[in-house]
C-alpha cells in the first residue's frame, strides 16, 4: 500500500509524464469498450424485460374467476427477490420478511425466501398485494446530519425518507446506511438487483470519507492505520489516507471498501480519537457534486450503466 499525502479529493501517483501519457490512453481505451459493452447490455436487458412482462401478461387472465395456469416456459424468480422488485425492501431484509411468514403467496404462507414465484401470482406482504415495479427510480442524496437512514421512525425522529417524498410514487428504500451523524452521498432505488450488488462485501464498492478528529492526527498513528488495524470484529485495513490540509492535521481523507457497520468511526477511536464530522464524498464513483446538503437529484443513464455493470 503506497501512501498518499496530497489533497485527498485527488489520490495519485507522481509519475513520469509519459508513464501518464500511456496510462491514460490506456485508460480512454478501456473506458470507451467498457461503455460500448454496457450499453449493448443495457439495450438487452430491457428487450428480455419488456418481452417477460408481455409473456406475463398472456397467461394472466381468469377463467370463472379462478387464475389461469401459468405456462411452464414462464420466467419464475425467488420470493424474496420479487418483493425486492415491488420496491418493499432490500433483497436480504424481504427475505427475513419471508421468513418471519409475513408472505402469502396465492393466498398461502410461504417462510423459503427461495421460493420461485411467477409475475402473475398474488403476493401479499403483511396481508396487502404487492406488483413488481416496472419502472426503476434511481436517487442521490446528499444526506445531512440528524436524520435517520430509514422508511420511518417510531418515535418520530427525521429520516432521510422525508428529505426525498416529492422524488417520485414509486417505493424507494436507501442502499446501505450512513449513521445519523454522518452525512454526504446516499442512493436510493426499488431495483433490488442493483441495491443487493452494491451492498454485497464482494463487490468492494470504493467509498471516500472527509474525516474532522477531535485533534491532530499524529504521524505514528497515521501509520498504524496504513498498515491495518485489528478490531474487535477482525482487521480495518484503508485503501488510501491522506490529510486534507497540510496545515490541519484534523482533517483527514479517507478511501475504503469495507461493509463493515461504523467502519471508520471505530478505526479512530481504537486509536484514541473522537469523530467530530464524518461526510462521505464518493459512494462507487458517484460524488455530491452540485447537489446542495438535504437535496436530492436523479442519477444519469450513464451512472445507472456504471452502477449495474460494476465489477461485471
Amino acid at each position: 500500500m503506497k501512501r498518499k499525502t496530497d489533497n485527498f479529493n485527488k489520490f495519485y501517483n507522481r509519475k513520469r509524464n509519459s508513464a501518464v501519457k500511456e496510462e491514460i490512453r490506456q485508460e480512454k481505451k478501456a473506458v470507451k469498450k467498457e461503455r460500448q459493452v454496457a450499453v449493448d447490455r443495457h439495450f438487452e436487458e430491457k428487450r428480455n424485460k419488456k418481452a417477460l412482462l408481455a409473456g406475463a401478461a398472456k397467461t394472466s387472465g381468469d377463467i370463472g374467476g379462478k387464475p389461469v395456469s401459468a405456462s411452464k416456459t414462464e420466467t419464475s424468480i425467488p420470493l424474496n427477490k420479487y418483493i425486492a422488485h415491488a420496491g418493499i425492501s432490500s433483497r436480504r431484509s424481504s427475505a427475513l420478511l419471508v421468513k418471519e411468514g409475513k408472505v402469502t403467496v396465492n393466498g398461502k404462507p410461504v417462510t423459503d425466501p427461495g421460493t420461485k414465484v411467477l409475475l402473475t401470482d398474488t403476493v401479499k406482504v403483511n396481508g396487502k398485494k404487492i406488483t413488481v415495479s416496472s419502472h426503476f427510480v434511481y436517487i442521490l442524496l446528499n444526506k445531512p446530519k440528524d436524520f435517520l437512514t430509514t422508511t420511518s421512525d417510531p418515535q418520530g425522529r427525521k429520516t432521510v425518507q422525508q428529505l426525498i417524498a416529492t422524488a417520485t410514487d414509486e417505493r424507494v428504500y436507501p442502499i446501505g446506511r450512513l449513521d445519523r451523524n454522518t452525512s454526504g452521498v446516499l442512493l436510493f432505488t426499488n431495483d433490488g438487483d442493483l441495491s443487493q450488488k452494491l451492498s454485497h462485501p464482494k463487490n468492494e464498492v470504493r467509498k471516500i470519507y472527509h474525516v474532522g478528529l477531535d485533534k491532530a492526527l499524529t504521524k505514528a498513528d497515521f501509520e498504524k492505520i496504513i498498515n491495518g488495524l485489528e478490531l474487535e470484529d477482525g482487521p480495518a485495513r484503508v485503501d488510501v489516507i491522506a490529510y486534507a490540509d497540510p496545515k490541519d492535521k484534523t482533517q483527514v481523507g479517507l478511501e475504503i471498501h469495507s461493509g463493515k457497520n461504523r467502519i471508520v468511526r471505530r478505526i479512530f477511536a481504537a486509536l484514541g480519537y473522537d469523530v467530530k464530522t464524518l461526510d462521505r464524498v464518493v459512494y462507487a464513483g458517484l460524488t455530491k457534486k452540485n447537489v446542495p446538503r438535504g437535496k436530492w437529484r436523479f442519477l444519469t443513464d450513464k451512472e445507472i450503466r456504471i452502477l449495474k455493470y460494476l465489477k461485471s
